[in-house]
């Protein structure tokens, strides 16, 4: 059972509500997603797609689309683990007031979680680059079927953002579809490296952090300034902020107390913690 003076400052911490989460994929390892940079993502070489590979190479959008292909139905049967559900539950209490996710899997609000800002997107919308439309991934998928029907290909290890390792023989003849709108080039509505968060989700989780009494970072190594920067907000606002790892973070140092311990183990025994503290 996790124990301890950093256990009890975390329980404090939510104890007193107003807190922010800000998530990353070490929340979601436990429903079998692997991350880029703990655990998980330390045993395989992941190569994300980068947005001016994709947009600049034909090749790298076939590529990338069979393999995301295949990675979607990994992804649409990973379910919410322990962490995902004690987030939605301390929310539902009232002590948790917002969720910053850097995760693009969906698997907060599978969780029960509500008005969750999406940093980096989700997986299950498609967008044009052409018109702009965005459609459901699911309507993507359909259509992908349709223009591949006797594609076949075995998955190799799935990749943080919902694709899989594939040969270039296994995506040679893979079929890549476009908007039904206006023909425009179709890209998960996701942030791949190299593209910026459009500025208005950036200021709305600027503003939350603000709001909050509280930052707690739950599986995220903060090693991408994209999630770092509100660490690096609250601490210069005198927010405290917790952190709960599998290893070392960026912000460590810009934090009250950190533990280093399973997600969905630590989470479970806080909200036990949370039941077992009388009421003010």
């Amino acid at each position: 059972m996790v124990t301890g003076p950093p256990f009890r400052t975390l329980l404090d911490l939510l104890a007193g509500g107003g807190v922010v989460v800000l998530s990353g994929a070490g929340l979601s390892t436990e429903s079998g997603i692997p991350d880029y940079r703990g655990e998980t993502g330390r045993t395989r070489r992941a190569d994300p797609m980068t947005y001016q590979t994709f947009i600049g190479s034909p090749a790298a959008r076939r590529r990338y689309w069979a393999r995301s292909h295949l990675g979607w139905r990994h992804i649409t049967k990973a379910e919410p683990n322990a962490g995902h559900h004690v987030v939605a539950r301390l929310q539902s209490r009232g002590l948790v007031t917002g969720v910053i996710t850097q995760n693009v899997d969906g698997l907060h609000q599978a969780g029960g979680a509500r008005g969750v800002i999406e940093l980096h997107g989700g997986l299950d919308r498609v967008a044009c680059l052409g018109c702009g439309r965005r459609s459901p991934r699911r309507e993507l998928e359909r259509r992908l079927r349709e223009a591949n029907p006797t594609w076949e290909a075995s998955a190799g290890e799935i990749n943080p953002d919902g694709d899989v390792v594939l040969t270039d023989d296994q995506v040679e003849d893979f079929r890549v579809v476009d908007c039904l709108a206006c023909g425009g080039l179709l890209k998960p509505d996701v942030i791949f490296f190299g593209e910026n968060v459009p500025p208005a989700r950036v200021r709305e989780c600027y503003d939350m952090v603000e709001r909050a009494r509280a930052l707690l970072v739950l599986g995220s190594s903060l090693t991408v300034m994209s999630g770092y920067r509100f660490v690096r907000h609250a601490a210069g606002r005198d927010i405290p902020v917790g952190i709960v790892n599998r290893g070392q973070t960026r912000g460590d140092q810009d934090a009250l107390v950190t533990l280093d311990a399973p997600l969905g183990a630590t989470l479970t025994a806080l909200l036990a913690g949370l039941d077992r503290t009388p009421a003010a």
